[in-house]
């Protein structure tokens, strides 16, 4: 049966309830660690020689995807009535939205040690120690904006040029690829100082605190983020239903990038599915 993501802003008090709740009993259960373990595994930038499936490669939007659905069939195992909802950070783009309230995913962290001190996810509330992560940190840190070097959400319009994209992606398939919709979603430029930073990258320096890096599963908003993305690569799909997946087949013996990304029928590390696959949802999910 297909189910329904929502907008976390038309999500009821008892659905925040209810997927606060089985969030929670997948980190008892140290489920929840496995999914950032996962993460931090796959986070591999241009200058790794290795395999980069999950970022920096045109894999970025099948694997997330595939990701996603995993945490979320593991979310429905708790509560078969929960779903990942969305958050549309051009609409809800400042500290005062709903999203950040003290049921559903708290607020910034303080001055000083960036902790976060509100919400189910607070460490002082005894319910999510960060266990599996790139620092040492035992609690859950936000720091809203960067007041240090003040950066803002996405804007419309800038999501607005990704979405203008009209092919998947292009060589030299890496951040430097300066065409194509998943970079330009990604959002890697060559740009100096917050300008370096677009759309899906933007909304993780705006957060900041856990949110950057490999272990930015550890904070529970990352999965609203990028459920936003997946609907937005699903809205491009839709718009251009000729421009599949790129690259069609793996670069040549002799390339940079040779059994460095997977092509559309190659295998997605860590599971035993390709960007083919997943390329459609709509007869799992659908979006509100």
């Amino acid at each position: 049966m297909v189910y329904t993501r929502k907008n976390q802003r038309d999500l009821s008090a008892a659905e925040r309830k209810r997927f606060v709740a089985a969030v929670l009993a997948l980190k008892r259960a140290g489920r929840y660690d496995d999914f950032v373990r996962t993460h931090i595994e796959h986070y591999r930038s241009d200058g790794d020689r290795r395999l980069r499936v999950a970022h920096m490669a045109p894999s970025f939007l099948p694997w997330h995807r595939q990701y996603l659905l995993e945490f979320e069939r593991a979310l429905r195992e708790v509560d078969p009535g929960v779903t990942v909802p969305y958050w549309d950070w051009t609409r809800d783009n400042t500290p005062a939205a709903s999203l950040w309230s003290e049921d559903f995913m708290g607020g910034n962290g303080r001055r000083g040690d960036l902790q976060v001190m509100t919400g189910p996810f607070a460490y002082v509330n005894g319910h999510w120690t960060i266990e599996v992560g790139v620092t040492d940190h035992r609690f859950l840190t936000r720091d809203f904006g960067n007041p240090a070097r003040p950066i803002e959400l996405p804007t419309k319009g800038e999501l607005a040029r990704a979405m203008d994209e009209t092919v998947y992606d292009s060589a030299p398939w890496n951040s430097t690829s300066r065409t194509g919709f998943r970079n330009a979603l990604e959002g890697w430029t060559s740009e100096r100082g917050n300008g370096r930073w677009r759309n899906h990258n933007r909304v993780h320096r705006w957060v900041g605190g856990l949110m950057l890096g490999g272990g930015s599963v550890n904070d529970p908003v990352f999965w609203l983020h990028h459920a936003f993305v997946d609907l937005l690569w699903s809205r491009w799909q839709s718009r251009n239903p000729r421009a599949g997946y790129l690259p069609a087949t793996p670069p040549r013996r002799g390339s940079d990038q040779h059994r460095r990304i997977v092509a559309r029928d190659e295998r997605m590390p860590p599971w035993d599915v390709t960007p083919a696959a997943v390329a459609a949802h709509h007869r799992v999910y659908r979006y509100a």
